[in-house]
């Protein structure tokens, strides 16, 4: 074992040390993940005083785990081309769509966040898209994330409200967010959060099992540097002595 303490052996120490602590942040991270989500499931800030959203995020930032539900204020300018129709989601009993148009916050070429107008049976139901400028409260969430895929990227009807696929439809940069407006639009039934896709429980999970995979590896890789650091060659196996039988 001295030996392969020896420089010419500190590269793969060094690589170890590296892969496990590597193993150990990352399964932190993930753990932090699902302690985030349940801490957001502990609380509801759906009936909290609106604050500007500029307070809760910026356009760069990655969504706030802890103000999930959290009422917003936003003011800024339509982006009507980018109106798109997110299916699944259903209202006393009706499935339909969330109607959803970006509004750039700021000036007409700022960042946009996606607002949820309002609920409709069918997208041929909607009004036209609104334009000009607004002010409005609504709830914020983060993109979801269902892995549904998109049968049709080609249309403006989406089968989950991510972020990736609502930029295809505008020509400028979107907030890691939407809101869902606390008053729908004229001609639109409201939008309420109970037509979120139950898919956070899943996602909780997921986020735990990744952190014990990432510490398994850890354990994995500290057990096989143990095992080459014990190892005894081959050569000293033979040179060793051998006890005389009784």
């Amino acid at each position: 074992m001295p030996e392969k303490l020896a420089p010419r052996f500190w590269g793969a120490h060094l690589l170890a040390l590296v892969l496990v602590a590597a193993a150990i942040g990352l399964g932190l991270w993930q753990y932090g993940a699902w302690q985030a989500h349940r801490d957001a499931q502990a609380v509801d800030l759906t009936g909290a005083t609106p604050v500007p959203l500029t307070d809760v995020m910026g356009p760069d930032d990655p969504f706030p785990g802890n103000k999930i539900g959290q009422p917003v204020t936003v003011s800024g300018t339509w982006v009507p081309a980018g109106t798109v129709y997110v299916s699944g989601r259903e209202r006393d009993g009706v499935e339909g769509y969330w109607v959803v148009t970006p509004l750039a916050v700021g000036g007409a070429d700022d960042p946009a966040l996606p607002i949820v107008r309002g609920w409709v049976a069918h997208p041929g139901d909607a009004p036209a898209p609104p334009t000009g400028t607004t002010e409005l409260d609504a709830w914020l969430q983060p993109p979801e994330g269902t892995g549904e895929v998109d049968d049709d990227p080609t249309d403006d009807v989406l089968p989950q409200l991510r972020t990736a696929d609502i930029i295809q439809h505008v020509d400028q940069d979107l907030y890691g967010a939407y809101g869902v407006a606390e008053e729908p639009e004229q001609g639109l039934d409201g939008a309420s959060l109970e037509q979120l896709p139950d898919v956070g429980a899943l996602t909780s999970i997921r986020n735990l099992l990744y952190a014990i995979e990432w510490w398994f590896f850890g354990a994995f890789a500290v057990f096989i540097w143990w095992r080459w650091l014990t190892e005894v060659p081959e050569p000293e196996r033979e040179d060793a002595p051998v006890g005389s039988g009784s």
